[in-house]
C-alpha cells in the first residue's frame, strides 16, 4: 500500500472521530436543531468520500468490506446537494455507520504495516 494511502485511511478515522466529537452528548433534536454542528458533521462526513479518491481500486478491491462507492456517493450527494440533505440520513450515519468503518479503517491500516 502507497504512504498516500495511509496517510488517506489516516484523515478519514480523523474526520470519524470529529463527527463524534461534534455530536457527542447529543440527541437527534438537540444536533438538528444546531446548525453548526450539522454543517461540521456533513463537512467530515464529505470529506471522508473525498479522501476516497486517494484509495487505489486494488486496494478497495482488496477490502470490500467498505462500501468506498457508497462513501464516495454521500460525499458527492452532500457537494453538490441533490434535493437538499437530509438531516435524518446524517444523524443515521454518524450513529450507525462511523464506528464500523472506523475499525475496518483501523484494522485495514494494522494489516497494511505488517
Amino acid at each position: 500500500m502507497k504512504s498516500k494511502e495511509f496517510i488517506s485511511l489516516s484523515k478519514m478515522i480523523t474526520y470519524i472521530e470529529k463527527a463524534f466529537k461534534y455530536t457527542k452528548d447529543c440527541t437527534y433534536d438537540t444536533f438538528s436543531n444546531n446548525e453548526e454542528k450539522i454543517d461540521a458533521t456533513i463537512f467530515a462526513i464529505s470529506q471522508i468520500g473525498e479522501l476516497v479518491k486517494n484509495i487505489d481500486k486494488e486496494t478497495q478491491i482488496k477490502y470490500p468490506e467498505i462500501k468506498w462507492n457508497i462513501l464516495k456517493g454521500i460525499r458527492n450527494r452532500i457537494v453538490h446537494d441533490y434535493e437538499g440533505i437530509n438531516v435524518n440520513i446524517i444523524w443515521d450515519i454518524v450513529q450507525n455507520d462511523l464506528n464500523p468503518l472506523k475499525d475496518n479503517l483501523e484494522k485495514i491500516i494494522d494489516v497494511e504495516k505488517k
